[in-house]
């Protein structure tokens, strides 16, 4: 009995040292970036323009290139957090593309596995916008927009 109440102990004490150090992290570790192909004429996006262009209400730059939307797979933290930041959650950003899918207003964005290939499409793709955690953006992106928690 001694010697469960010990490795209860040790677990409990353990598992407190690794909330702490989470909890200690820092905050901007966590933050969302908006990046853009380094060619984008716009520096600086709003909340209510990036909503715009993940719902296909603006489908153009300002100087006319062609916006492509870039998502990520379903399942992913950093995905929910970035619609939860929209206004939105997954299901709604879903069920808007369906809607202009099915009126030919346009189509749902790619849905890329990871945010490395978010990286490698925005950097190959002229009018390419997308987000990723902070501590994955690359020198060469345009950076829109921080998103922090």
């Amino acid at each position: 009995m001694r010697r469960l109440l010990t490795i209860l102990l040790i677990t409990t004490t353990m598992l407190a040292a690794e909330r702490q150090g989470q909890a200690a992290a820092d905050p901007a570790d966590s933050a969302i970036v908006v990046i853009a192909h380094r060619s984008a004429p716009d520096t600086v996006l709003d909340k209510n323009a990036l909503l715009d262009f993940y719902t296909g209400d603006i489908t153009a730059w300002s100087d006319g290139t062609r916006v492509v939307v870039l998502d990520l797979d379903d399942h992913q933290d950093l995905r929910d957090r970035f619609f939860d930041y929209l206004g939105k959650t997954s299901s709604r950003m879903r069920s808007i593309w369906l809607k202009n899918m099915l009126s030919g207003e346009g189509r749902p964005p790619d849905a890329l596995r990871d945010e490395e290939e978010v990286v490698r499409r925005v950097l190959a793709t002229p009018g390419a916008i997308g987000f990723i955690s902070k501590a994955k953006v690359p020198e060469n992106v345009k950076v829109l927009l921080t998103i922090s928690e």
